[in-house]
């Protein structure tokens, strides 16, 4: 499929967790997805194991029983944090970038069953229980994938949302779908084709706040 015309550093600075505006009605096909998932495997992964797994469902009931997980994980997760406005009472520019933030995963997650395409990409870690250490080893080998499928996801037409809320069930989810004992599950990412076109740069911390050169 052709690209969209977006300079890397665009593409890297215009790929948004989108919500609001996925489109849940416009069917993605699954050649399109598969496109996107052959430039994921380009990531790299720790010794190149490469033992990375990606669970695509399009199943409509499938779909829907992880939407009402995802649902419950995030109405705990919700009243279990403070309110929006309350995150940085310093800050009035980024307390209101998390008002917005909560209204968009509030309205995702009340409709994540109805994604046409839901992502799950898992690791096979060689045992039911993860590793007691080099949990970053482990999580370095998959999330850089899943990182490609999104960008090539925006360069599409596409957009998707990077989330882990579903792990609250993921034995649920796992038995749902087949996924072996060993297969960990590591970051959901709804698929659809978005709307509009005014993705920009987020604002994001002053380099010199979290930058440290030769030590802290």
């Amino acid at each position: 499929m052709t690209t969209l015309p977006l300079s890397p550093d665009e593409l890297l600075t215009t790929t948004r967790s989108v919500r609001k505006r996925l489109d849940l009605d416009r069917p993605v096909p699954l050649e399109l997805v598969r496109e996107c998932l052959q430039l994921a495997l380009q990531a790299p992964s720790g010794s190149n194991r490469q033992n990375w797994h990606f669970v695509v469902v399009t199943d409509a009931e499938q779909r829907a029983t992880i939407g009402e997980y995802y649902l419950r994980s995030y109405t705990d997760y919700s009243a279990a944090r403070p309110s929006a406005a309350d995150e940085y009472p310093d800050d009035g520019r980024r307390a209101a970038t998390q008002v917005r933030v909560i209204d968009s995963a509030t309205y995702l997650a009340e409709r994540m069953g109805q994604v046409p395409v839901l992502v799950i990409a898992c690791i096979d870690a060689g045992t039911a229980d993860l590793p007691a250490s080099n949990q970053a080893g482990l999580w370095g080998s998959l999330l850089p994938a899943a990182w490609n499928y999104m960008l090539a996801a925006r360069a599409r037409g596409l957009g998707t949302a990077w989330t882990t809320l579903h792990l609250a069930y993921e034995r649920q989810i796992a038995e749902l779908l087949g996924i072996p004992d060993t297969v960990h599950q590591g970051v959901l990412l709804p698929t659809a084709y978005y709307t509009g076109e005014t993705f920009k740069p987020a604002h994001r911390q002053p380099l010199h706040e979290i930058v440290h050169i030769n030590g802290w």
